[in-house]
This record gives C-alpha cells, structure tokens and sequence, in this order.
C-alpha cells in the first residue's frame, strides 16, 4: 500500500486548510484514510419520490420533484427567512430557509425543475419543509454516483461550511475517485474470502459509501464488519494463549484441611451444578502451573463469594496468602464480614483493610501481613498501597474489576513473587456473551447460572403516583410481618443536589406516614462521611431500623436477607443494568420478595420498555442482553469506565452472529496455525503488524 490514504485531509480537492480543520476538529478526520473509515450510518433511497398531495407531515423523510413557482424573502437581519413553493402534478409545498438564505436565493431560479429531500412538519394547520437538501434535477443523474445516498455523521458547524450532507457526498466521491485496488491491499487470506464469499476489500469499501442497490450494502457492510471484528478477535485470542502458556504461575497442586474441613462441615447449602463446574475449572486453573486469568460471571445471589473462598482456601492449603479487593469500603466490608463467618472455627485468619484503618491498628495489620500470619486480606484499593507487603501472594481476587483502572489492578501483580498472583475477576453484572467476547476475549470465563435452592423470585411490578397510599399500606403490612424496606432515589452526578434534595423530600414524606416510635428510618446518600454511613447501614442490618431511604449507594455490599421489599424511585432514570443490581438487594431470604418500580406518569418510549423487561423476567444475562441492543455498550455498566471499543462499523448490539462466526474462524485458524507461519496466513500476518496499534485492546487485568 502506498502513502495515498496517509495525505492530510485538506490536500483532497474540495477541503483545503479551512474545512480540513474542521474536519480535524468535529470528525477527527486527518488523513484521507480516516475519511474512507468515516462510514454513512444510514442510506436514503433516492430513486423512490413523494407526490405533494401524499405528505401527511408525520413521514420521517421524503422526496419530490417539482417546480420552483415562486420564492420570496421575508423579514430583515437576522431574522430574514426564505420562502419558496415547489409544485409537482398534484399540488404545492411551502420550503423554508432560515440559514444560508443569500446562497439559496441565488441557487433556486423560478420556473427550473427541482429534487427536494426534507422532514416535513405541520406549522399552523400547513405543511412545510425547512431546510431541505435541494437539486437541479437535469445534474442529479450525472453527479449522483449511486441511488442510495449516504448520509454521514454530522455537526452545525460542517453543515454551515460546506460539509453538509451534499457537501460530504462530494467529498467521498472526490477521494474514491483517487483510489485504487492498490491502494487498499486486502488483509484476508483468498481461502478465507472463497470460503465464507466474502466481497473483497477494495470493493467493500467503495460499496458501503454508494451502493447501487441494498444486496450490494448489505454485502459491504458484512464483510467490513466481519473484518473489523475478526481482527479483534483474532487478537485476543492470541493474547489468551500467552496467556494460558507464556506467564509462569505458582502451582497449588494439594486440596488439603481448610479445604475439605469448610466443605464438609461450613458449607451452608449444597453447591449447585455451575458452581461444582466453575470450582472444577478453577482447580485445574490453579494447578497448571500457569498464571490463572478468569473472570467468574455470575446473577446477584449466585454464589461467587463461596467459591471465592474456596479457591483462597486452596491456596491457604498450598501455604499461599490471598487477597480480595472491592471497589467500595461498603462492599469491602461485606465481603469481610461474610467471609469470616462462612469459616468460623476453621483458624483462618482474615483481616480488613481501608483508608480508614490507621495508626497502631494499620501497622500491626501490615506487621502481621508481611510475616504471613494473615491468611486472607479483604479490602479497597488500599490493598495496593505500597507499605502493603504480603510474605507470599498466591491468589487475587477483583470484585466489580471494571470500577478499577488498569494501573491500580496491576499494582496487585507486583505483590507477589516470583511468579505473578492467579488473578480471578468476579463481577455480579450479567455480560452479555457477544460483549464479554470482546471486553474480556483474553480470559478464560466462567458462569454461574443458577440460584441456590431455596431462593424465590423477587416479584416486580411497575407502578405510578396513583398507587402511592396503596404502596404505604403494603410496606406497614411487611413490616407487620418483621421484614424490612429499601427506597431507592436516583443519583445524576449533574444533579446531585437536587438529587439529595428529592431523597429528602422523600423521607420526609416516609417519616410522615411511618412515624416515630412505631418505625425507624434510615438515611444514606453518597456525601455523608464513610463512618455515618457504616453507622446508618449497621442499623439497618442490625434491625434497628425497618426502612432505609437511599441514593444508589446500597447497589451492592448490602446484604440483608430480612430485607423483602426494593422500591426504587423515578425508576425511569436508571439503565436496565441498575435496576437489577438494585433488585438483588432483596430476595436473599426464604421470604416472597418485592421490587417496586415507582415512575412519573410521563415515561419515554425506550424507558417504559425498560420497566417493562424488569418485571417480565429476573435473569440477569437476558436484562444484559437487552440493555446492549437497547443502549449499545458504551452505556452498559462498567463498560464506559473500562473504554469499551470503539467499534467502525460492527454493532455489538445486532452482530452477533458476525461476531461468533468471527471468533469461531479466528479459533480454528490459531489451532492450526498458533504463529500465523503458514503462508496461507500471510496476509493476516501482515496487517497484524502493521495495524496492530489500531486494534485496540481493553480487558487485560494487568
């Protein structure tokens, strides 16, 4: 390939320095190449038109052919406006300029024939079209280079320079113009395209910007999103097998004491079938005598922490200490304390470790580390401070590893010699499998998907204002029963104040109708101190308390199986994702468990199908499934934080057949061929080393 698509922008005939900037600025658009990657997002089909007397005003877009008949300019300064009417055989529309009307007034001329492409809309009882791309229909056949016209991504400031719509068909037919099957070499291999009838590159890539019909879009799409995903895919896979083979780890070769004491006499219910599957793959993680990255997936109440424990009781059997860290000293803090009653009696010493722990106490703690009295330390990223030495780390445990940076979970590696700790990442946020194929293709993954016995759905219904006396006597019923009530207010970064200020209308209004001495509330927000809010949380545990009023703090580390009613209110404001963490704070008991959903009595579209899916099923992996083609997923949970990839083309959301079959073809090729020497494979090779920047990587634990 040579250097053609590496010219900066503004030398492509139709930008120059002035809109090359604001290509740079608006569309990260330097080069001609990030032009050819800048894909349309949608196609409009030119060849189909409109007839006057058939606009209803509610269509999304049309197209006409007509007649300028007449046009005037109105108004003075800024507020001119220019109004032109178009006829065709069957009646007239009124068009209206109110930006750029010098230039259009001198492009439409009376009496000339015109294509018209706009939103209509109903202004005083008539319909209209403001702005419409416009153009002389005797040179559309001669410049048009397709009859489905691509419509890119765009912004006020292109649209008022020249880079609009039109502009930017311009643009792509200019720099296709320049191109050449040369100049864009094909990076699969040809038993690869004549086995999956791929089209080729060069050809794809001229195609998805002006496709004659829609089997040839289609066409093109597919094969650049299944390169784009093959490509990735083909990567992490690679990157599993240096990890499987290439990074030494410790081998904990022997089940011994701790072990088999704690699963015949502390074990609190049997384990059920995907957990007996997921401790198997662990086991033989731990005894390979490579470093272990797995990411255990699993429901909210699935049973990680005991396995967690088990495996760090593995290690304690192999003379190794273990490490477990959470985002959150609340989560932190469960975990500790859940932990150290599963192995009451068993002399395995567990310590706690925050920000908060200082003075003699933190330097005791450290003390007793370094020596390797303490067997298991639970705690916050103070886990990764430097003063904390362990004797032997043999094991680490991330909860929730997507609320840590990179740099911090890497710190844990450096604990820990001469090999590197296993690393298992645990996570009660359901991935859907196309996504953790992506976030986490490197790791071997694990999944519990079932309950423990005993457990019963949490029923949830979607209510309004009007229910809310009802809901108050049901929440006295409850709590007549003994069990306990959480109310949820959302948080908005944004918005906090006005957020706490709700959340205290709110327990304002619960104290009214839940009055002292007969209830007593509890209040937590994420601005009180971490000591309040312990205190406010303990009480709730201790059942010093009936109901607590909360912002999304309490999503996770709080466990009370007393707990049996969630309501959560302006329910609409939160992702899918949320709403089942939230959900999961209930339904830990042998009781019938609630989940109310509280909403305005305005809910968008998008939000009422939310609400809908959380009371049509509890299964989490389902939830995450619709909420990445609800939202695409850069809004799932976790994802954000941890830079999901910037995809070109491919959807997450909707390809996921491409992916697997992407993933499946990637897999077979490195089985076979694991360094990519064949010279089958060349072309593959090839485009790895020379792009292998782009590809951008986002799960490694280190």
């Amino acid at each position: 390939m040579n250097n053609l698509l590496e010219s900066p922008i503004e030398y492509l005939k139709g930008v120059g320095p002035k809109k090359g900037q604001l290509l740079n600025k608006e569309l990260q658009v330097f080069t001609f190449r990030d032009l050819l990657w800048n894909f349309p997002f949608r196609y409009v089909d030119k060849t189909k038109f409109h007839l006057v007397n058939q606009i209803t005003g509610e269509e999304t877009t049309v197209q006409l052919k007509g007649i300028i008949i007449q046009k005037q300019l109105i108004g003075q300064g800024r507020k001119k406006r220019l109004v032109a009417r178009l006829r065709d055989t069957t009646g007239s529309i009124e068009l209206i300029w109110f930006k750029g009307v010098t230039w259009v007034d001198k492009f439409l001329v009376v009496g000339t024939e015109y294509i018209v492409f706009g939103k209509p809309s109903v202004f005083n009882g008539k319909i209209n079209i403001a702005h419409p791309e416009i153009e002389v229909a005797k040179t559309v056949n001669q410049e048009r280079p397709s009859t489905l016209a691509p419509v890119y991504n765009s912004t006020e400031k292109l649209n008022n320079n020249g880079l609009d719509a039109k502009g930017r068909r311009r643009l792509m037919a200019t720099l296709l113009g320049k191109i050449d099957p040369q100049d864009i070499s094909e990076n699969l291999p040809d038993y690869l395209l004549q086995r999956t009838k791929l089209m080729g590159r060069f050809k794809a890539l001229t195609k998805v910007h002006f496709p004659t019909s829609q089997e040839e879009l289609e066409a093109a799409r597919l094969r650049l999103k299944f390169e784009e995903l093959f490509f990735l895919q083909l990567r992490l896979l690679q990157m599993k097998i240096n990890n499987r083979t290439a990074i030494q780890g410790f081998v904990f070769d022997k089940v011994g004491d701790y072990f088999n004491r704690f699963f015949k006499e502390k074990l609190p219910f049997e384990l059920t079938g995907a957990q007996k599957k997921v401790m198997k793959e662990i086991r033989q993680d731990l005894g390979r005598g490579y470093q272990m990255n797995r990411l255990l997936q699993g429901d909210v109440g699935s049973g990680k922490t005991i396995v967690g424990l088990m495996a760090m009781l593995i290690a304690l059997d192999n003379g190794y200490q273990s490490a477990l860290m959470a985002p959150t000293e609340i989560l932190a803090q469960q975990h500790y304390n859940s932990l150290r009653e599963m192995v009451n009696g068993l002399a395995v010493r567990i310590a706690f470790l925050s920000g908060s722990i200082k003075g003699k106490k933190r330097a005791e703690l450290l003390k007793l580390l370094a020596q390797g009295e303490i067997h298991i330390l639970v705690g916050t990223h103070a886990l990764i401070e430097d003063p904390v030495v362990f004797q032997n780390l043999g094991l680490s445990i991330i909860d929730e590893q997507h609320r840590f940076g990179v740099k911090q979970r890497a710190k844990l590696w450096i604990k820990s010699k001469p090999h590197p700790p296993h690393v298992l990442v645990m996570t009660a946020t359901p991935i859907p499998r196309t996504l953790a194929m992506t976030l986490y293709g490197d790791l071997e993954v694990s999944v519990i998907d079932e309950l423990p016995p005993g457990r019963k759905l949490v029923k949830t219904i979607h209510k309004n204002e009007n229910y809310r006396l009802r809901l108050h006597g049901f929440m006295k019923e409850q709590i007549a029963l003994g069990r306990q009530i959480y109310i949820v207010y959302p948080l908005i970064e944004e918005s906090e104040t006005l957020d706490l200020a709700n959340l205290f209308q709110g327990s304002e209004a619960i104290e009214r109708s839940f009055p002292k001495p007969d209830y007593q509330i509890s209040i937590v927000h994420g601005r009180m101190k971490a000591a309040d809010k312990e205190y406010e949380m303990q009480r709730f545990v201790n059942k010093e308390t009936q109901i607590m009023v909360a912002t999304t703090v309490i999503e996770v580390g709080v466990n009370v199986p007393n707990a049996s009613v969630m309501i959560i209110e302006n329910a609409e404001r939160f992702g899918l994702s949320q709403l089942h963490q939230l959900r999961g704070r209930v339904g830990r008991g042998a009781d019938q468990s609630y989940c109310i959903l509280m909403s305005s009595f305005k809910v968008s579209a998008e939000g009422k199908q939310r609400l809908k899916i959380m009371c049509d099923t509890n299964n989490g992996f389902e939830i995450a499934e619709a909420d990445l083609k609800l939202r695409g997923p850069g809004s799932l949970e976790g994802t954000q934080q941890s830079g999901v990839l910037s995809l070109q083309i491919a959807d997450l959301g909707k390809d996921q057949k491409i992916l697997s079959t992407a993933r499946e073809i990637a897999t077979r090729i490195l089985e076979k061929d694991p360094g990519l020497q064949n010279p089958l494979n060349e072309k593959i090779r090839a485009y790895l080393a020379k792009h292998k920047r782009r590809i951008k990587l986002w799960s490694r634990i280190s």
